[in-house]
């Protein structure tokens, strides 16, 4: 008879991610769970992960990540913010440490595979024999646009058993095998930063920002910021000026110190260039492609040509004006339902 396969599953705290192990239990898969200790505010999420594995009955491990997370995630976030841009620090945690970090342990520790709650599902191409990821069904829950970074290797290796369900099917089973978390709300904040308060913070790791001015594209000067990262791009309420129209950020002008105002046709770009691109359907992209992109996490996709132009770089020509591209963001490509590639946008 065939040995079981080994699987880690990286187990958040969450209903998914527990549904998830309870699944792979039943397709008779060799199942441990495991918590990647990030930061203190993770320490209720640690003892709910626990309490599901010995519901289960499957061995319990806790790896202390905290000063990876630090260096990939929070520091870079904080960095991010601080040059002007809007970073996602969903993506860089799932580059770094699930599929990075976590991936590795587990393949030390004699695991065959990873597990994780993510709502997208992994296909073989048949004619490339390449890894791809397709849309969950359900859009409001898919998350293919935070897994773009992922490589062949980490995709072989990665399972996603929940990504065809639906959250009332999924706290169904939680609720039916009385795991602890089978009502837990999802998370709908940044994991480290639980109340929302990005720019507090910041500021509680960097120190006050220095006001500067708020200007019209024109120049025109029309009141004083409380310090930059206190906005975002494309932000109309919350910025305390007035004028005779709405008016958007536009941009954060470090160098200046001035936040930069406009009207919102001032918001719409067409074009694009992004860094750190890493592609699914191929090792490198070689030659221009028509296809989808989305700039922000559950954005609608439009059309779009991507065009490479240097080492892991492209430019995005949309077919349409695109609002509020942020520095900093994720840029992402399909091709239908499925996972194209994405990158950094700069």
């Amino acid at each position: 008879m065939e040995k079981s396969k080994k699987v880690l599953v990286a187990m958040s705290g969450g209903v998914d991610s527990s549904v998830c192990a309870k699944l792979l239990i039943e397709k008779n898969f060799e199942v441990a769970g495991a918590t990647m200790s990030l930061c203190p505010e993770h320490e209720q999420d640690v003892a709910d992960a626990r309490s599901v594995a010995e519901k289960l009955g499957i061995p319990f491990y806790v790896f202390d990540f905290a000063d990876e997370f630090r260096t990939h995630v929070t520091d870079r976030f904080v960095n991010t913010y601080l040059s002007g841009g809007t970073p996602n620090p969903c993506v860089d945690c799932n580059r770094h440490l699930k599929f990075g970090k976590f991936l590795n342990r587990a393949q030390e520790l004699g695991f065959d595979y990873i597990a994780t709650g993510h709502y997208v599902t992994k296909v073989r191409d048949e004619k490339t024999g390449r890894w791809l990821l397709k849309r969950s069904a359900d859009r409001k829950k898919d998350q293919t646009y935070v897994l773009y970074s992922l490589t062949q290797d980490q995709l072989e290796h990665s399972l996603f058993p929940v990504g065809e369900m639906n959250k009332d099917e999924i706290r169904a089973i939680a609720d039916e095998n009385q795991l602890v978390n089978a009502d837990k709300p999802d998370s709908q904040d940044i994991c480290f930063i639980p109340d929302g308060s990005y720019a507090d913070f910041i500021t509680a790791r960097t120190g006050e920002q220095a006001g500067g001015d708020i200007v019209l594209t024109t120049g025109e000067k029309l009141g004083t910021h409380k310090g930059l990262i206190y906005y975002t791009v494309g932000q109309r309420r919350g910025v305390g000026v007035s004028y005779s129209e709405p008016l958007f950020v536009i941009e954060k002008d470090c160098a200046g110190n001035r936040l930069v105002m406009g009207t919102p046709d001032k918001l719409l770009r067409s074009t694009l260039t992004a860094c750190d691109v890493n592609m699914l359907t191929t090792d490198e992209l070689n030659s221009p492609i028509k296809c989808t992109a989305c700039t922000r996490y559950h954005q609608q996709d439009m059309p779009c040509t991507v065009t490479p132009i240097g080492e892991k770089r492209v430019r995005v020509d949309f077919e349409q004006p695109h609002k509020a591209i942020c520095k900093g963001q994720a840029v992402v490509f399909y091709d239908g339902d499925y996972l194209i590639g994405g990158g950094t946008i700069e």
